[in-house]
């Protein structure tokens, strides 16, 4: 393994170690998974449950049933595709944005202890790497 994967790989395995240590200790009443598709259709804008399913490496079947759930909160609506009367687009709702702002403001709270435990030059070195890290994702969606 080369040194840049390398280093992609432990900044993945800390994100994600990182977000799980978070979401186990939040006060949470938005299910893991429901708060994924929330957070997909957020970033992705109108999708149809199958480009939502690739985009979350589930199957197709999987994604529908989420949908479902969230639709019955009243936290995403389905319309019709304009391009095709056969497809939905699932969007999201206001009510849906505040559930995944409270479910990420939770998993922050969650983590304040631990942040509040570093050193002043750690904590502008990790506010630092959430801006490059941000900054990578935007340039590579276009």
């Amino acid at each position: 393994m080369t040194t840049s994967s390398r280093r992609g790989d432990e900044l993945l395995s800390a994100v994600a170690r990182l977000h799980r240590w978070a979401t186990r200790n939040a006060s949470l009443d938005l299910p893991t998974a429901q708060g994924r598709v929330l957070a997909l259709v957020a970033e992705l804008g109108p999708s149809r449950i199958g480009d939502l399913a690739a985009a979350d490496h589930c199957s197709q079947p999987t994604m529908t049933t989420q949908v479902q759930r969230v639709e019955a909160r009243g936290w995403v609506t389905r319309e019709a595709d304009p391009a095709d009367a056969r497809a939905w687009l699932v969007g999201i709702t206001p009510e849906g944005r505040q559930a995944l702002r409270t479910a990420r403001a939770a998993r922050g709270k969650a983590v304040q202890p631990l942040l509040d435990s570093l050193s002043r030059e750690d904590a502008a070195v990790l506010e630092r790497a959430a801006e490059i890290m941000h900054s990578m994702v935007s340039a590579a969606r276009g």
